[in-house]
């Protein structure tokens, strides 16, 4: 068991790391926090090492991974070993995704410049349509 100078309750944790309480809870009962048992107050405790781990999800997170995939991730860690080859896999997956994602936006955006550049103020007949640009095929 660590000494208890070396554990921190969740609210100082949630004020050196910047995020909320409620949102390091949330962590914690996904599993992706471990905490060293409870104050008498019944407030969580957790090691020093929850900044890195806190770190490791924010920045995770920025890359486009899932609480789910980044739980796996410190699952393997937790088991000794560095996840770097399931991240890596993982990164590549979202890289294909975003490309084709990217082709899928490059054909949204030619269809509404080819919509706006045909753009017409007034329909002939307004009462058969809602807008023609739109409806037009």
């Amino acid at each position: 068991m660590l000494a208890q100078e070396e554990l921190k309750r969740i609210g100082s944790v949630a004020k050196e790391s910047g995020l909320p309480i409620k949102t390091i809870r949330y962590y914690d009962e996904l599993g992706l926090l471990k905490t060293f048992g409870r104050t008498e107050g019944n407030y969580r405790l957790f090691s020093l090492d929850v900044f890195g781990r806190l770190r490791f999800i924010k920045r995770a997170q920025g890359l486009g991974l899932s609480l789910l995939e980044i739980k796996e991730f410190l699952e393997v860690h937790d088991q000794g070993d560095l996840p770097c080859e399931h991240i890596k896999v993982k990164l590549e997956d979202k890289l294909a995704q975003i490309e084709q994602q990217i082709q899928q936006l490059q054909i949204l955006k030619q269809e509404l410049n080819g919509l706006l550049s045909g753009w017409e103020a007034f329909p002939e007949h307004p009462e058969e349509t809602i807008c023609p640009i739109i409806e037009r095929v």
